[in-house]
C-alpha cells in the first residue's frame, strides 16, 4: 500500500505532466483562463487517464506484449508494434464517452471545452500515461494508481494556474504580457516550484 501511495504522489507531483514533463501544454494553457474551465479539464484528465491507463495495460499484456500468445502456441508472436494504435483507439473511445456524458449532464462544462474536448484524443499527456506504463513495466494496480495520480497532478496544476490568471485579469499588466505572455511566465515559475519535489525525493 505504501508503494502505491508513493507512486501516486510521484505521478502527481514529481512527474507532473504539464509542469515537469511539459506534456499537454496546449489544453493546459488554453483552458486555464478561469477556474471553472480549469477544474473541468482537470476532472476530465483524471477520468480519461484513470480509465485508459489500466485498460491499455490489460490490452497490452493480454494481446500485444511479447509472449502474450504463448497460451495459443505462439510464444514468439510479438504485436507490441501495434501498441500505439491500440492505445489511441482506447483513448478515443474514452474521450467520446466522456463527451457524451458532459453534453448530456453537464452542458456548461461541455461548452467551456469547445473544440478542445475532442482534442483530448490526441492529448500527448494522456497517451504518455499509457506509454510510460509500458516503459516502466507497471502492474495493473500500479497502472491504475499512476493514471489517477497523473490526472490529479494535472488538475492541481491547471486549477492553480487558472486561479492565478483569474486574479491577474484585474492587474495592470504591460500589453506584451497579457494573455499567453503571462501564462508562460507563470507556468515557468510553477514548474520551478514543482521541481523542488523531485529534489526532495532525490535527497532521501
Amino acid at each position: 500500500m505504501n508503494a502505491l501511495w508513493s507512486l501516486f504522489l510521484n505521478a502527481a507531483f514529481v512527474d507532473n505532466m504539464p509542469l515537469i514533463l511539459f506534456l499537454g501544454l496546449c489544453t493546459f494553457l488554453a483552458l486555464s483562463k478561469e477556474v471553472g474551465a480549469a477544474f473541468g479539464l482537470g476532472v476530465a484528465m483524471i477520468a480519461v487517464l484513470g480509465v485508459t491507463v489500466p485498460v491499455n495495460h490489460l490490452i497490452y499484456q493480454t494481446f500485444l506484449a511479447p509472449g502474450a500468445w504463448a497460451w495459443a502456441g505462439l510464444p514468439e508472436l510479438d504485436l507490441s508494434y501495434l501498441a500505439l494504435i491500440a492505445f489511441i483507439g482506447v483513448i478515443a473511445a474514452a474521450v467520446q464517452i466522456l463527451e457524451m456524458i458532459l453534453d448530456r449532464f453537464f452542458p456548461s462544462i461541455h461548452a467551456a471545452f469547445g473544440v478542445f474536448l475532442p482534442l483530448l484524443t490526441v492529448q500527448c499527456a494522456i497517451l504518455a500515461g499509457s506509454l510510460f506504463m509500458v516503459e516502466r513495466s507497471y502492474t495493473l494496480a500500479e497502472s491504475a494508481v499512476f493514471g489517477l495520480g497523473s490526472g490529479v497532478g494535472f488538475m492541481v496544476a491547471v486549477v492553480m494556474l487558472g486561479a492565478i490568471r483569474t486574479r491577474l485579469a484585474y492587474a495592470d499588466l504591460p500589453a506584451g504580457l497579457r494573455g499567453l505572455g503571462v501564462a508562460f511566465i507563470l507556468t515557468g515559475m510553477m514548474s520551478l516550484g514543482f521541481a523542488s519535489f523531485a529534489q526532495m525525493v532525490a535527497a532521501q
